[in-house]
């Protein structure tokens, strides 16, 4: 019988760029290929049926990589400040592109798939404790509507690895993960580092000819795609700020020419309103910590403009950048009212000013930031309206800045429209959010007893 991952029309978009942008490389061979997870959510989108995909066809597309070539992408960075040319894929490769249903085109890239040139010393691999995590990040992320990358599948290798941060030796896993583009700021910058511009336009000519079609054969297509990408990257930041999340990693290695999200490293979503939460024990200094995310989606779209000033005017990508700070103020806004049940129906002051007054609030009485949007949908009353009756159903305790919120709270709701606003409390505010002791709590049970049913539970409370 025929695999119908291996039978997908794979389009060789990014193979046809030439190998001036990757290496042809070998994947690792495992021991052994236990399927842990498979997204049976995702497969329509991609044109599968999941009926018809059996464990073993994913083992054999996505564990023993049975299709070629198999492209370990080329690309440097900015690391916390500091320009780093040895970077590029180490423990992974483009398995190959697809068409979804949408239209759109899809990579399928891997994660912990073995060594290739840029493995720098490293063995290649995943843990299984890192697949995991992030099959939960992504399905957190995309149920509350972040632009992301979801993962398809993690398979168990049965090796054995060392890390210094998991108690080792440790479970090793072969994750893939699908994305709208594995292009990165990096590499762009890697290009520019080797002084080659006309690999530049090149790049950015497919680009925009494969994720930015509607800008194609314009005038001034290269300084209208920058500036498309300063507003879906100020988008993706206020969309991890209203979710809660705190990306781990925000170096321009892990930034997207599409706007998306991706490689997050040791990520969290933050059980309170904390502006100076940290999520990486390795980040001293809190560059990315969680009101920093902003300025850091910044930071990296200038390095970018610096590296493309050949290609793309100066002067009009500096016009676009100078917009990021609206951009994202009125997406944040946007997005935290949507939390609040509220949508286009209170006007732009009053909704910054509600805004304000939220986070103020959920900062000085530190209730469970996801956990009080969550309450809110189900202790919904006409009731509310009159500003008192808030705090008191949703228990908050008493202050200044809780009656300062439920006052202003109780004005927008009276003034918007009634019938909507219960229907946007539950599509923008999911009851379960993986907190990281929830994280653990699924954890622990694989690793005592290989009980894979609490993380199972887990991801359906979360779609759910």
């Amino acid at each position: 019988m025929r695999n119908p991952i291996l039978d997908l029309p794979y389009e060789p978009a990014f193979e046809s760029l030439g190998e001036d942008y990757f290496d042809v490389v070998t994947a690792a061979e495992f021991p052994q290929h236990l399927l842990r997870f498979r997204n049976d959510a995702l497969m329509p989108q991609l044109g599968l049926d999941p009926d018809d995909v059996t464990d073993a066809d994913v083992v054999d597309a996505f564990g023993k990589f049975q299709r070629s070539p198999l492209m370990a992408l080329r690309y440097h960075g900015h690391q916390f400040g500091e320009y780093n040319p040895y970077l590029g894929d180490g423990r992974g490769f483009l398995y190959g592109q697809v068409r979804g249903t949408d239209g759109a085109l899809y990579d399928f890239g891997t994660k912990g798939s073995g060594t290739t040139p840029y493995s720098r010393g490293g063995d290649g691999r995943l843990t299984l404790k890192g697949g995991v995590r992030e099959v939960i990040a992504s399905e957190a992320l995309y149920r509350q509507g972040v632009t992301t990358c979801r993962i398809l599948s993690v398979i168990e290798t049965g090796e054995q690895l060392w890390r210094g941060d998991e108690p080792s030796p440790t479970r090793a896993s072969v994750m893939v993960r699908v994305n709208r583009s594995h292009i990165r700021f990096g590499t762009f910058e890697r290009l520019h580092y080797l002084g080659r511009p006309d690999l530049a336009r090149t790049l950015l000519d497919h680009v925009i000819a494969v994720y930015y079609p509607h800008l194609k054969g314009q005038s001034d297509s290269y300084a209208r795609f920058y500036d498309e990408l300063v507003r879906r990257t100020a988008d993706l930041a206020a969309s991890w700020m209203a979710a809660g999340f705190c990306h781990a990693v925000i170096n321009s290695d892990n930034m997207s020419i599409t706007g998306e999200s991706f490689d997050y490293g040791p990520y969290a979503f933050i059980p309170t309103y904390d502006p100076k939460f940290v999520a990486a024990y390795f980040d001293y200094q809190g560059r990315y910590r969680y009101e920093n995310q902003p300025l850091a989606c910044r930071w990296n779209l200038h390095v970018l403009q610096l590296v493309i000033k050949s290609v793309i005017p100066a002067e009009a990508m500096e016009g676009s950048l100078d917009q990021f700070e609206s951009h994202y103020q009125q997406a944040y806004t946007r997005r935290m009212l949507n939390r609040l049940g509220l949508a286009q129906d209170i006007s732009p002051d009053a909704g910054e000013a509600l805004v304000a007054a939220t986070t103020a609030m959920l900062q000085d009485t530190q209730v469970g930031y996801s956990d009080f949007f969550a309450r809110l949908a189900p202790h919904l009353s006409p009731d509310w309206t009159a500003g008192k009756a808030i705090a008191a159903s949703l228990t908050l305790p008493e202050s200044p800045s809780v009656e300062v919120w439920a006052q202003q709270y109780a004005q927008a709701l009276a003034e918007a429209d009634q019938g909507a606003i219960a229907a946007r409390l539950v599509q923008h505010n999911p009851k379960t959010v993986p907190v990281r002791p929830e994280i653990e709590a699924v954890w622990e049970p694989i690793v005592a007893a290989d009980d894979w049913q609490p993380f199972y539970d887990l991801i359906e409370r979360i779609r759910t």
